[in-house]
């Protein structure tokens, strides 16, 4: 039987600390945002290659 899992409501601070900006562009570490959803960072970067088509053209540099 599959579990459902129930999504945490990760609080504004936690998120807004980890967006960066560099050279005026705001960005999030992929490490960062693997932690977020809870994942590893391979995990992450193998699914966005898999469904870049989905993402928006600026997501993954």
């Amino acid at each position: 039987m599959n579990k459902l899992i129930s999504p945490e409501i990760i609080p504004n601070e936690v998120i807004v600390k980890k967006i960066y900006l560099f050279r005026g562009v705001k960005v999030m570490l992929d490490s960062d945002l693997a932690e977020l959803f809870g994942v590893e960072t391979r995990h992450l970067k193998q699914q966005v290659k898999r469904n870049i088509e989905r993402f928006p053209g600026n997501f993954y540099v």
